[in-house]
């Protein structure tokens, strides 16, 4: 399948945030115009399955589906035991306890042999990959069930390893990006290339289509995008105002707010970068200096503190992602939003 083949009437895709995206948000990006998407990064296979189900009962329109890719977290109990104890007083704070034990609570496609036969089955038109590649014989797969193939590179590097691997599609995820970078292997040095910059080095250097993401919320940011190069560009933090997102409403307010002109990136809430809205846990990470388990394991260790948090009636340790653009977000219905952007790249 080809990109020109999905049928859009606007280059933009939204993009697939565990957590925030939902059926109804792709469906009704989809109805004007662009590629709604949903995460299934964070779903065991049935909620994976269910969640292309209802996406398909609410429209006929091509979306993307996203899966993790992160390599087996290396278990070390030493700083699992270390973590846990650092996180120990912020959960005394809240009349709680750290688990006894921690879990990579998210597994990785690269090893999901259930996952890979839902989606042959289920055949969707886009798939996408978040933190890495899938084997050559995943790959093969997925093509054999005509499903376009799409992955997050953040370097020439691994966008060459993407084309190599026969990646379809290039995301070209800029610094400014909310939510986790998707650097392969967080442990290298990360050149940090921002959005302007890597789309146009992979435009001209990789032999790919590229879409570009990172900081665009408008329409002048996608025209921008296309101006450098890129068929398309992907926005995120643009649509978690929506109402079609699951964003609950402490994090609805903190994006409205004077923090989001703040962004930062963290490992301490998942155990991988990410970029999130600065709030209580941010602050808490800075001043620890423990070394953060491997994500997911990290991240099961923030989900039970953000649970003792919000039963106390605190909001401040969610994962409350967000991009350098989050001041230009507007709240409205998610198909209002992609006409508005098509208007304001017409202009």
């Amino acid at each position: 399948m080809s990109f020109d083949r999905l049928g859009l009437t606007l280059p933009l895709l939204q993009a697939p945030m565990a957590g925030v995206s939902t059926p109804a948000m792709a469906a009704e990006i989809g109805k004007a115009g662009g590629l709604g998407a949903i995460a299934l990064g964070a779903s065991d296979t049935a909620a994976a399955s269910a969640m292309i189900a209802e996406t398909r009962t609410r429209t006929d329109r091509p979306f993307n589906v996203n899966l993790f890719v992160h390599a087996p977290p290396r278990r070390d109990p030493v700083v699992e035991a270390d973590w846990c104890a650092a996180l120990r007083p912020a959960f005394a704070a809240k009349g709680a306890e750290p688990p006894r034990e921690l879990r990579a609570i998210y597994p990785s496609f690269a090893g999901d042999d259930a996952m890979l036969a839902m989606l042959i089955a289920a055949r969707p038109a886009v798939v996408s990959f978040h933190f890495g590649l899938p084997d050559a014989a995943r790959i093969a797969a997925l093509k054999a069930a005509g499903c376009l193939l799409l992955a997050s590179v953040t370097s020439l590097a691994e966008a060459q390893a993407a084309v190599r691997a026969g990646i379809d599609m290039l995301v070209a995820q800029g610094y400014e990006a909310g939510g986790h970078r998707g650097v392969f292997d967080p442990d290298t040095p990360d050149d940090r290339l921002g959005t302007l910059a890597l789309t146009r080095l992979l435009a001209v250097r990789s032999g790919r289509p590229v879409i570009a993401a990172g900081g665009i919320m408008d329409g002048a940011g996608v025209s921008a995008a296309l101006s450098l190069g890129a068929v398309a560009a992907q926005l995120g933090t643009a649509f978690i105002a929506c109402p079609e997102s699951a964003a609950d409403a402490a994090y609805r307010a903190a994006l409205m707010g004077e923090g989001a002109a703040h962004t930062v990136m963290t490992r301490v809430i998942s155990g991988r970068p990410a970029r999130c809205l600065p709030n209580r846990f941010t602050a808490l990470g800075e001043a620890i200096t423990a070394r953060v388990p491997d994500y997911p394991v990290a991240y099961d260790a923030g989900k039970a503190l953000n649970a003792a948090a919000r039963a106390r009636g605190e909001h401040g340790f969610g994962a409350q992602w967000a991009g350098q653009g989050a001041p230009l977000a507007r709240a409205m219905p998610a198909a209002d939003l992609v006409w508005l952007i098509a208007g304001e790249m017409r202009r």
